[in-house]
């Protein structure tokens, strides 16, 4: 059956909530709390623009989606473009060999084309060697010079 890919709205909240969830169970973290669910829905449907932009991939005659993306927009100065960031890419594993992962992967890849973008960029678990061998396949980079770093919120509390 052929797989569609569309904006979310926030009719489509419950859905996309319970997709991380469904992400958080396969990576086996906890999900977002209560108050976290409800800033999602509000940065996703309510700001604008959005914080972020959420994609959904339907099979036809479906209404559950297979999967999911959340994007956004990030700078590169070197390019002056856009970089399109792919912060969550989730399929559910019993969607994966019907094409939504491949579907929602190059509605980005167009999305990016489209919008002006230099770049595309994810980050991927060094563990999840399937999502790894499905980027080789579109002849993604692994880019080993570059090392992610991060600061939480709990290490904010260290400035004045």
């Amino acid at each position: 059956m052929p797989i569609s890919v569309r904006l979310a709205t926030r009719a489509d909240a419950s859905e996309f909530l319970a997709l991380i969830q469904a992400l958080a169970d396969y990576e086996e973290l906890s999900g977002p709390t209560e108050d976290a669910q409800k800033r999602l829905v509000a940065d996703a449907f309510d700001c604008q623009p959005p914080r972020f932009f959420v994609h959904l991939a339907f099979e036809e005659n479906n209404p559950e989606p297979l999967g999911y993306t959340i994007t956004f927009f990030t700078y590169s100065t070197f390019l002056a473009k856009p970089t399109l960031f792919l912060e969550d890419f989730f399929v559910r594993p019993a969607a994966r060999s019907k094409g939504a992962g491949s579907a929602l992967f190059d509605f980005q890849v167009h999305e990016a084309k489209r919008l002006g973008c230099g770049r595309m960029e994810w980050t991927c678990l060094d563990w999840n060697e399937l999502a790894q061998g499905f980027y080789n396949k579109r002849g993604a980079t692994h880019l080993a010079d570059w090392w992610m770093y991060r600061l939480t919120e709990e290490d904010f509390t260290r400035w004045n």
